[in-house]
């Protein structure tokens, strides 16, 4: 056991359950192709990741696809909302003493190793670490220890909730990584021409 660990929050990819937003506008299967390749470069980056890598599965634990049992542990997420089920991974990885938890969700072209890294050193000095994303709310959380209002009275998946979870650190110190672009509408994905496979447009 490393003093790091990292979470994974993915979905687990079946047609017409991930990348709803994205559906509406390129179908079902197509939405699905374009989440399991998010997935699998996230997998990609958390395996250069120095962390003990923890993914959590939004509806069942799979023991076999990209997430290799060599490289990750698997759990299931726990909670009504996305905030309680956060703040129950969060929990029960500092409960069993890692000194740094990550978090990172699983839909970003733009998330590399070295964000992931720079988020690992900054929290030596800084309390809470934070990825923000474009649409507001933000790609990456790290903690040395529990801020349990974090994840409650949040709007999830609204243009808001960055701004309220900085309100509820106001008293902390905080590092803020770069900003990056997360893929939930395409509007967020056209302009990435290793996702153009994926579609066609005339554009």
């Amino acid at each position: 056991m490393t003093e790091s660990a990292l979470i994974i929050f993915t979905r687990n990819p079946e047609l017409g359950k991930c990348k709803t937003r994205l559906a509406k506008t390129l179908g079902d299967q197509s939405a699905l192709d374009i989440y399991k390749y998010l997935l699998q470069h996230t997998a990609n980056i958390a395996k250069k990741t120095e962390a003990d890598r923890y993914v959590f599965y939004s509806e069942s634990i799979n023991y076999n696809d990209i997430w290799s049992n060599d490289f990750f542990n698997k759990k299931l997420q726990n909670g009504s909302d996305l905030g309680m089920r956060m703040l129950n991974a969060f929990n029960e990885l500092l409960n069993l003493g890692y000194k740094k938890v990550i978090i990172i969700g699983s839909d970003l072209l733009d998330l590399n190793e070295r964000v992931i890294a720079e988020a690992s050193s900054a929290l030596d000095y800084h309390d809470v670490v934070i990825g923000p994303a474009e649409d507001g709310g933000y790609y990456l959380l790290g903690l040395k220890k529990m801020y349990p209002k974090l994840f409650k009275n949040k709007d999830w998946g609204t243009e808001t909730v960055r701004q309220d979870t900085l309100k509820d650190l106001q008293n902390s110190n905080v590092h803020l990584l770069k900003e990056l672009n997360d893929i939930d509408t395409f509007d967020d994905m056209k302009h990435y021409h290793q996702l153009k496979q994926f579609y066609n447009t005339h554009d």
